[in-house]
Formats: C-alpha cells, sequence, structure tokens
C-alpha cells in the first residue's frame, strides 16, 4: 500500500499542492547537472515520502543519504543537503566539508534549506569557513499534505519555542504557509482568530496582503470561504485526556508518524525476530477510512462483523453452485483481506493494553478530573503515581489536566507535589518543571477557577454517550467533549460574537475580520442549515472552512470534526491545518528539559 496518501477525494485540490512540491524538488536536482548524492536530514526525509516516492529520485540518478555526523562516502562529484533551518545541523555539515577538503576530494557542496535560509545558519557556516565553498538555495516546501482533509506545516516545535522560548519564527511560517494556500486557492474573506499565536498568524497573513496585495479575480474566485485559527494553549485539557478512536489510540500506544506507524513484525504476525515494519495509515486504506474515527469499542465489534460475513460468505462459496457473478462479487471481498488482517492484528495489539486495569482506573480519573467534583481522590491518584515511580509523562499529563482545570494548585499542594516529583525521578528534571511553570500548565492557584462555568456552557460533559451510535463529539473521549472542537463549531455556525463572555474566560484574545474587497461574498454567518443556498460555490460543492491549530491538533479533534462536517444540516466542508499532529505525550516531550 502506498505511503503517498491517496488524495483524490479531497474537498480541495491537495494533490496540485503536492504536485507543485514535487516538480519544486525534481527542478533543483535537475539544475545541478551530472551524478550528485542527495543528503536529507532524517526527520526531513520522514516528511519527503509524503509527497515523493524514493524510487522516483533515484531515476534521476540521485543517490540518497541520511544526515549523520559521519562523512558522507560517495563517488559522487556533487553533494546536496536538503535541511531545515537549524543552526546545529550547521557544524556537522561544516565538519563534511572540512573533511572532504583534508582527503583532498575534490567536490561541489549545495545547500538546500527548507523552508527558507537563516541569516543565523550562514553566520555558523561563515565562522566554521565554509561558506564560501557552498551554494544555498531553498526549497519551499511550506505545507504538506497528510490526507484529503489535513495538512501539516510541519512545525514539530511551534508550542515550545511559541510559549518557553518565546520564539515567533513559527508563526510567520504559518502565515505564509496559509498565503501560499491562498495564492492557490483564492483569498480567504473571513478570518477568526482564538488565542495569542492566532491573533499573531491572523496580524502577519494581513500585513502579507498588504505587502503583496491579490487581483481581484483571485479574491472573487475563493474556494475557502473562513479561516479558523485557534490556539493549542486555549485547550490545554484535550490533549492530556486518552484519546478513545481507533486511530487516536493508536497513537497513544504506537506514535504514528508522517502517516505511518513502525512496529516489531510479530504485531503484524509475521515471525521474524526483531524485525520492525512499517503500517501505512492514510485514506488509500479504505477500511481504515471507515473505522478510523469510531470509538475504540465500536472497532473490535465492526472488525469481528466482518469478518464472520467474510467466514459465512466463504462457507456458501464451497458448499453450493454459484454464479459467475457471485463468485466475482466474492474475489472481490477477498481483495480487502489484507486490510483486514492488518486492523484485527493492530486492534488486538491495542486491546491488550485497552484491557488492563491501570488503564480502565487512569480514564477514570481523567473523567474526575474534568468532572472537577472530587479534588482529593485525584491529588491522591497523582500522588501514589510518583510513589510507585510510575513513567513521568504518563504522571505530569494528568497533573497538568488537574492544573489547568483547577487554574492551578494550592501552594501546599504545589510545592508538596514538586517536591516529591523531584525527589522520585530525579533533580535532572527541575528544567522540565520549569518549562511547565512558565507556561503555565503548572502552577500556583492564583485565582478561583472558571473551568465549572466553561464546561457547563458549552456542555463539555456528555452524559450516557452512545459510542455506537453516536449523537455528539463526546463520544471521542467516551464522555467529554473536546473544548476546541466546540469553540470550532461555534465559530463556524455563528462566529464569536455570541459566546463573547466564554471566550474571555479562555487564554489569549480573539478577533474576527471580514476582509475588505469581499462585499458581495455571502457572510460565513449565513451558513447555518444551507436552506439558502449560499453554502454552494459556482460548480455546486459545498463551502470550504480551514481550521488551522497553531500548536498542534489530536487524532480525536480530527475525528471530531469530520463528524461535525458529515452531519446533515452541515453546510461547510472542513479542511484541517496544524502546525503538526500531537498526543499528550508528544507535546509534554517538547517541554522536557534535563539539567547536565
Amino acid at each position: 500500500m502506498a505511503q503517498i496518501p491517496n488524495l483524490d477525494n479531497s474537498p480541495l485540490n491537495l494533490k496540485s499542492l503536492r504536485e507543485q512540491s514535487q516538480r519544486d524538488l525534481v527542478k533543483i536536482l535537475k539544475d545541478i547537472r551530472g551524478k550528485k548524492c542527495l543528503v536529507i536530514e532524517p526527520k526531513l526525509g520522514g516528511t519527503l515520502s509524503l509527497i515523493i516516492q524514493t524510487s522516483l529520485l533515484k531515476e534521476y540518478g540521485i543517490e540518497l543519504r541520511h544526515l549523520s555526523a559521519e562523512s558522507v562516502e560517495t563517488d559522487c562529484s556533487k553533494v546536496v543537503y536538503l535541511v531545515p533551518s537549524q543552526r546545529d545541523l550547521m557544524k556537522c555539515i561544516s565538519s563534511h566539508v572540512h573533511d572532504g577538503i583534508s582527503k583532498g576530494l575534490q567536490r561541489e557542496y549545495y545547500i538546500y534549506f527548507v523552508p527558507r535560509r537563516e541569516i543565523q545558519c550562514e553566520r555558523i557556516l561563515e565562522e566554521e569557513k565554509v561558506h564560501h565553498l557552498i551554494t544555498i538555495g531553498e526549497y519551499p516546501l511550506y505545507v504538506v499534505p497528510l490526507d484529503e482533509d489535513i495538512l501539516s506545516f510541519e512545525l514539530d516545535l511551534a508550542y515550545k519555542q511559541c510559549q518557553v522560548d518565546g520564539d515567533t519564527g513559527s508563526l510567520w511560517h504559518i502565515a505564509k504557509a496559509i498565503h501560499k494556500l491562498e495564492s492557490t486557492f483564492g483569498a480567504i474573506p473571513n478570518v477568526r482568530a482564538k488565542g495569542k499565536a492566532s491573533v499573531i498568524v491572523s496580524d502577519i497573513l494581513d500585513r502579507m496582503h498588504t505587502e503583496e496585495p491579490m487581483n481581484s479575480s483571485d479574491m472573487a474566485l475563493s474556494e475557502i470561504n473562513t479561516l479558523i485559527l485557534i490556539d493549542r494553549e486555549v485547550d490545554m485539557i484535550t490533549p492530556m485526556c486518552t484519546q478513545l478512536t481507533y486511530e487516536g489510540l493508536l497513537d497513544e500506544v504506537l506514535r504514528i508518524n508522517n502517516g505511518s506507524v513502525e512496529l516489531d513484525s510479530s504485531i503484524m504476525g509475521v515471525q521474524q525476530e526483531g524485525k520492525k515494519m512499517k503500517v501505512p495509515l492514510n485514506s488509500s486504506d479504505k477500511l481504515l477510512k471507515e473505522i478510523r474515527d469510531l470509538n475504540f469499542e465500536v472497532v473490535v465489534q465492526v472488525l469481528k462483523q466482518k469478518a464472520t460475513s467474510m467466514k459465512q460468505d466463504y462457507t456458501e462459496i464451497t458448499s453450493a453452485n454459484q454464479s459467475v457473478s457471485e463468485l466475482k462479487d466474492f474475489v472481490k471481498k477477498l481483495n480487502s483481506l489484507p486490510e483486514m488482517t492488518r486492523h484485527i492484528n493492530l486492534a488486538q495489539h491495542l486491546s491488550t493494553f485497552t484491557s488492563k486495569p491501570s488503564f480502565l482506573a487512569k480514564l477514570d480519573m481523567e473523567h474526575t478530573i474534568i468532572e472537577a467534583s472530587s479534588y482529593d481522590i485525584c491529588l491522591e491518584y497523582i500522588e501514589e503515581m510518583i510513589h510507585k515511580q510510575e513513567p513521568l509523562i504518563n504522571v505530569l499529563r494528568l497533573l497538568i489536566l488537574f492544573s489547568v482545570t483547577n487554574s492551578g494548585l494550592p501552594k501546599k499542594h504545589f510545592d508538596y507535589l514538586r517536591r516529591e516529583l523531584l525527589h522520585s525521578y530525579g533533580f535532572e528534571h527541575m528544567a522540565t518543571l520549569y518549562n511547565l511553570e512558565k507556561v503555565g500548565l503548572l502552577k500556583k492557584q492564583e485565582t478561583k477557577s472558571n473551568w465549572l462555568t466553561v464546561k457547563r456552557a458549552l456542555q463539555l460533559v456528555v452524559e450516557d454517550t452512545d459510542t455506537a451510535n453516536p449523537n455528539d463529539i463526546a463520544y471521542v473521549f467516551s464522555g467529554y467533549a473536546p473544548l476546541s472542537i466546540r469553540l470550532v463549531h461555534n465559530a463556524v455556525l455563528s462566529g464569536w460574537r455570541p459566546m463573547e463572555e466564554i471566550l474571555k474566560l479562555l487564554p489569549g484574545p480573539h478577533t474576527e475580520t471580514k476582509r475588505a474587497g469581499f462585499t458581495s461574498s455571502p457572510s460565513f454567518a449565513t451558513l447555518q442549515g444551507g436552506s439558502n443556498g449560499l453554502d454552494k460555490i459556482t460548480d455546486g460543492r459545498r463551502s470550504l472552512v480551514l481550521v488551522v491549530f497553531v500548536g498542534g491538533v489530536t487524532f480525536a479533534e480530527i475525528a471530531a470534526l469530520r463528524f461535525l462536517s458529515a452531519q446533515e444540516g452541515m453546510a461547510y466542508d472542513l479542511i484541517i491545518g496544524t502546525t503538526k499532529i500531537v498526543n499528550g505525550h508528544s507535546l509534554v516531550e517538547t517541554l522536557f528539559d534535563r539539567l547536565g
């Protein structure tokens, strides 16, 4: 199955975006004549696998290498580095160049920065006295389609850079990526932003419009009606909860990276000792598309039904005279057997985790914290986790959830838990705790929490959630409706104004802009039921909303947005943009900092 996702059914022509990125890369490589060795930074290599097949690069006579501290061993006279603009990589490349010179190798060196060159990087090359030996260029890869409805800006550290380091470079990158989308699909008339970083992105975007104005035809042909920007900081509760959709749980347990999971082949029923295998997870897999957003307990039932049905068909086909067309139908079903086997193996692996009493106890505790009903019980549970020395990341996720919903911890409890954490896990974690305090995820309580007000006003806790036939997005967490998605839903239907009071209780400012030059375009506030015909753009498709998460989005939130989009009476399709797909672990890990 292809690692590159199939984008044929996307509500926006994302294929054209990907093809443009392919052409840009091929042009760079074609313009460097002769035999060449392409050295790619490993993480960037994963991103490129979503854009271009390695076999295609090899067709151009290109040798491929991953960047590492070791010198590049190749007979090629031209060495091309494709790297993100990271200062630490410059010293590594410089040492390669010095090594080549000391060996008397006649080589030409090229560095192509992704997505753009940065002065600090070039300064290091100058300090290392290699800048004059290298040809420098850019590969402007700002946005990568992960699936039919997901775009990633591939900014893993955006949350930490903005919140801890005060570095807003990633916000310029996000604005540039959206601006590039506008140059392809037309300017976006309505922009709604919530959170400090989102408002900055909106402002940068306005500035880009002023500096590079779009012509009137671009404004008239806008394919995206509304842009909603939302900060991860606005809702740090959702990513700290354990995701309960199939894809969300796969990410929690196995970590989905660049649209695939890497796991022991034994999990997939292949008996090769210690061998790892990659399993792609995208819309090209029809069965995944059907089950990815379901609650995991329902997925197990669906797979069971499909297996039983296939077994029944097999019994019928072997025991009776079947017509040719019936045989044909059966063979067609057999084609889906590899997908069935794949997901039965994955689901079986997940079940070994979800059936553990410790997993169920943790879910119970998450719900208790969200319901804000038993403060002392929660505190005792976290204390016990620390004393049992459960993985630090698990403790911190629950502690952050507890702190955020309570607007911090009373000084006595805060000091006590902080001391216990350092005693149990080591004083080298002081820097991590400092980062968590700095971003406000772990803090002393100074004001009364407004979580109960927000929870009630937005109906975030839904009793008796039917996970098999859901009628609310709360099914993705078996009873908790993601705060971020409730906000997005309201923003799409009626803008920020009706929920102004609630927005003020959440972190960061909010803005709502209707861009000049779109007077003839219907306001998106009218697209509530779709009965007035304003929800269709010229060729009969539904209006489009681009929802951008600054700081990351979880698979459970993506599932909730897809659920909303599929509801009857919804007048829009949703495309999701994100700095990166995250979960509680990956988000907290970016804040890890060890002393010494």
